[in-house]
């Protein structure tokens, strides 16, 4: 709204300093403003409206015994992080872009699901919530979509996407292109599925999941502009991709709204983001990546969402093995997520998270390293 509002000023009116609208740097950094001060803003209104609505998260059997003090923390607050990220998406960036359009459908998609699941388990009072396959729906019809549209009508979002609707870059390696061929769309939903599921795993520990975003979303909004400036991409011998640098605002809207929602959610938390928020975030992670083209480095960037989802596969097969073959089952970890693990340790709950974010702040230097590295 604003780039089309004062961008049309400044060509009819030619008014001084209107011109800065253009930029993409500026746009991404009014982005993060604006989010955060939605954030500060909307923050204390929902919380107190959630408390006053009873909507609470419930004590959580699969969790230390140390989170039975959380019960009742006002949860849903996503709704806090959703609408300090599509508010400013709104008036920031270039709405013609299809690039944000589809970034827009993926969140909103997601957070109606995660809102949905959190509906049912904390106002309908089903323990379960949105049953597990119908949640898997969501994730599916969204990476269906995203994948469809780039592999069947590419010139939609870029024409000069033609050439590489199906593959994506090789981290570290020059020039080094795979392609996914007739398995891209399945790939597409693989990617958002699973860090959609990751992000919500990592969802256990005041402040693990946000500043985990956060820190994730600013390497992203570094890695959206260099794609799509023309000299960079050039200069770090990547695929130039046309429109992305929009997402780049869409990125520093996330870590603006993450700041924000992080000031509520820091230990101890005064309200939990739930699935609305958690499902959403890690969707847009994954659809960012699968955009940009650069699936391969997900492990990398998002690494500490690799981390706590491995360690809840690692766990249940284990278990399972086990059990068949002893009659008994056994444990890898003292509880997954791996979070719980160190928690039964006796690490504090604020130096597990600020540890995680230390990794993920390497990851973050590392996932850029592979632009020159190369």
């Amino acid at each position: 709204m604003f780039y089309f509002l004062f961008t049309y000023f400044d060509h009819i009116y030619h008014v001084p300093g209107l011109g800065l609208f253009r930029y993409i740097t500026f746009r991404a950094g009014g982005a993060a403003v604006t989010a955060l001060i939605i954030a500060f803003w909307l923050g204390p209104k929902i919380i107190r409206l959630l408390r006053e609505k009873q909507i609470g998260e419930a004590a959580k059997v699969e969790a230390p015994k140390t989170h039975l003090s959380k019960a009742g923390t006002p949860t849903m607050g996503g709704l806090i992080v959703l609408a300090s990220v599509v508010i400013p998406a709104l008036l920031w960036t270039d709405l013609r872009n299809t690039y944000v359009l589809l970034i827009l459908f993926v969140t909103i998609t997601l957070g109606a699901v995660g809102f949905l699941d959190d509906y049912l388990k904390v106002v309908r009072k089903k323990p379960k919530g949105l049953i597990g396959r119908y949640k898997i729906v969501g994730q599916v019809l969204v990476g269906l979509v995203v994948g469809g549209i780039i592999y069947f009508y590419p010139q939609w979002i870029d024409p000069e996407l033609w050439r590489l609707k199906s593959s994506t870059t090789v981290p570290f390696i020059k020039n080094l292109e795979f392609d996914f061929g007739i398995l891209y769309i399945p790939m597409v939903i693989f990617v958002i599925t699973a860090t959609s599921n990751a992000v919500n795993l990592t969802d256990g520990l005041d402040g693990l999941a946000i500043g985990t975003v956060g820190i994730v979303s600013l390497t992203l909004a570094v890695i959206t502009y260099v794609s799509g400036h023309a000299i960079w991409s050039q200069y770090l011998t990547i695929p130039y991709l046309r429109g992305t640098g929009e997402l780049a605002i869409y990125c520093a809207a996330i870590t603006g709204a993450a700041l924000g929602f992080l000031w509520f959610n820091s230990y101890p938390a005064q309200v939990f983001m739930g699935d609305t928020g958690s499902l959403a975030l890690g969707g847009i992670i994954g659809a960012m990546c699968v955009l940009i083209k650069k699936e391969l480095l997900l492990p990398t960037l998002g690494g500490v969402f690799l981390m706590e989802t491995v360690s809840v596969i690692i766990q249940r097969m284990y278990f399972k093995y086990t059990k068949r073959k002893y009659g008994e089952g056994r444990r890898v970890f003292r509880m997954a997520p791996v979070h719980h693990h160190f928690e039964l340790l006796g690490w504090p709950e604020p130096k597990i998270v600020t540890r995680f974010y230390i990794i993920a702040i390497l990851l973050m230097i590392l996932s850029l390293a592979t632009f020159k590295v190369r």
